[in-house]
Parts: C-alpha cells; structure tokens; sequence
C-alpha cells in the first residue's frame, strides 16, 4: 500500500513545477512576452547630384562611375529611407528643348544629360529615393523625365515629385516622401509657390500614411544664399520662394521631415513643433559642371532619427563631404560643413522670440 506521505508528493509536483520560474532564456508560453519598443525611423539624406554629363559633350567621372560614390557611401548605410537630390535626367534623348544650342544669350547654357546605366550607380550607393522634382529634371523635355523614371523604377529607386510620391514601410509605420519645386509645374512637381496648395496635399497625405517627408527644391543659389530669411527669394530674374514659410507651413499641414535642395550651399537647420527642416543639404556629387569653391564644395549627409510614433526628431547627426574636383565627394574629418552649419543655423534661430530655447533643443538633438 503506497504510504501517505508519497501520495502527497506526487499530488504536488505538478504544482510546484508550475510555481517555479521560467529559466533564463526560456519563455513561459502562458504569458505573453513584453513588446520591444519601436526601434527609430532612421533617414540618411544628402544635397544635389549630378553624376556627369553626355551634352554637349562626354564628360564622365573614372571607371564610368564605378568609384563615384565609393568613399561616401559608408555615410549612407544602415537608414530605412536613403535620400538625394537628382539633377538632371537619366536619358539618351538627343535634343535639348531648354538648350537647342550650348549657349543662349551670350551665355552658357546648362542641360545635362547622364546615362541610364549610371542608375545602378545611385543603387549602389545606397539610395533609395531620388527627388525629380527640380529645374533640371526637364532638361531633355518630358521624354527625357520619362526615362528617368523607367530607370530608377528598374533599379529599385523610387522617384520623388509630383504623384511620384514614394512610400516605404519600416517599423510596423508607412512613411511616404513628396516632393516640391519652383519650377514649371508638371505632374511630377508639386508647388511651391503655392504654399496654400502645398498645405492641402500635405495633409492629405498625412491622412493616408503615418509620416510624412517634404522634399522641397527652391531659394537662390550661392555662397550670397548661405543666409535664409523668412521672404521670398530671387535668382536669375526666377520667383524661388519663400522657403522658411513653405517649410513650416508644411509642417504645420502635418510633415514630419522637411529637406531642401537646390541653392549648391549648406543653409541653416532648424527643429520647428518637434520635426527637423534641412533647408538646404547643399552639393553631394557634382561631377565637372559645377561650382565648387568656397562653401558650394561643402556637403553634408544628414543622419535623423525620427519616433515611429509622432514622427518627432530624436537626434540628428550630419557628418561632413568635401567635393574634390572636379566635384567627387569625400568625407571630410575637418567637418567644415558641420561647423558652417551651426554657425548658419546659431545666426538664423537668432531673430527668433523664442531663440534661446530654439537652440537648446537644436543643440540638444545634434549629435
């Protein structure tokens, strides 16, 4: 006869084993495992590039690009959203509608024409989204904006102007990128000028993807275009905008990210109602055609870390480029770029009410 004691023993093992801890390493399948936090939505972007040139003539970096981006793209890797500016259409269209002849009035006349091919060279680079939408995207006229986006769409490169409007999904959150010129308005670019009009497709978008990334293409050009004001800009007898009051505007319509592109120098940065507005990133690869001395031959790539969440900045970082001629980008351990960007970016917040906490939060966040 099985004595008491053992009947007892047996009857409160199973008790005593489901009592016990889980081990470590192992999971209990009866509770449910805490959530991890939303890791950050990270976003890499960077200025104008211009890859080279087949009009009027041949000019074409080393190796037909290969090594073009080489030294830099380390400063790319690692982000959901890798972003640039793309000057110029990626097409063999022979004739130029903008510059029928090299020169127009006296003056040179710039259109530039880059092989499909080089593509692959922004793929390989990293890039993930290329803006259009800017005053050199129809320099071959619409057939040649047509290639462009026939090729990047093959290379896995979203577009971004106009209804181009690329969308990523990272982090359980939809983010989508628009983007935003001076220039003549086609399908593929939204207004700038029309800040009211901006405002509307800015939060009509917000209504369909959880974070919102601007792309603006507007202010003159130039070392003299360093400082941004609250007004509208001029260049080359070109209404540019006012792009302090579209950059806000559109945050206050709903963006979580705002960069601009266009005047070939770093301008200032500024954290408005949480989000983070680039308002130029300034040269990144610009192979030949271009100004590059002084402050045009500085860029940076911008590093931000947004919250999945609220889409706020949580920190930024922008690591320095130097173009090398005839405009090859290499990182630049100096950090001109940085230390003119601070400077530009101290000197803008200056006229603000609310200056002095403006630039806590930014000094803050710049990592």
């Amino acid at each position: 006869m099985m004595r008491r004691s053992s009947l007892a023993f047996i009857l409160l093992l199973p008790l005593a084993l489901a009592t016990q801890p889980a081990r470590a390493g192992e999971s209990d399948p009866c509770v449910a495992d805490a959530e991890e936090p939303a890791r950050t939505i990270r976003v890499a972007a960077v200025g104008d590039i211009m890859m080279g040139t087949t009009f009027p003539e041949s000019i074409l970096p080393p190796e037909d690009g290969a090594t073009l981006f080489r030294s830099v793209a380390p400063l790319l890797a690692g982000n959901d959203v890798v972003f640039g500016n793309l000057e110029g259409p990626l097409t063999d269209v022979e004739r130029s509608p903008k510059c029928p002849k090299p020169r127009r009035d006296g003056r040179p006349c710039f259109a530039f024409r880059t092989p499909p091919r080089y593509a692959a060279r922004l793929a390989e680079a990293g890039f993930t989204a290329v803006n259009v939408a800017n005053n050199h995207s129809l320099d071959f006229g619409m057939e040649g904006l047509e290639d462009t986006l026939a090729v990047l769409d093959n290379a896995g490169i979203a577009p971004v102007g106009g209804e181009r409007v690329a969308v990523f999904n990272t982090s359980g959150r939809s983010v989508a990128v628009a983007g935003f010129s001076y220039s003549h308005p086609t399908r593929y670019v939204h207004p700038l000028l029309d800040v009211e009009a901006a405002r509307e497709i800015v939060a009509e978008l917000k209504c369909e993807y959880d974070l919102v990334i601007v792309s603006f293409h507007g202010g003159a050009e130039g070392a003299r275009a360093m400082r941004v004001t609250d007004a509208e800009e001029e260049f080359m007898g070109e209404n540019r905008g006012n792009v302090v009051a579209f950059a806000r505007a559109v945050v206050d319509a709903g963006a979580d990210l705002v960069l601009g592109h266009g005047p070939h120098v770093p301008r200032a940065i500024e954290v408005y109602r949480g989000k983070l507005i680039a308002y130029s990133l300034g040269n990144f690869a610009v192979y030949s055609m271009f100004n590059i001395k002084g402050p045009s031959g500085l860029g940076y790539a911008l590093q931000a870390e947004l919250d999945p969440e609220t889409g706020d900045v949580l920190r930024f970082r922008t690591p320095s480029v130097t173009l090398r001629h005839p405009g090859i980008p290499h990182p630049d351990p100096s950090g001109k770029a940085e230390a003119l960007l601070r400077t530009l970016s101290e000197e803008f917040l200056a006229g603000e009410p609310d200056a002095a906490a403006r630039r806590e939060t930014l000094s803050r966040l710049w990592k």
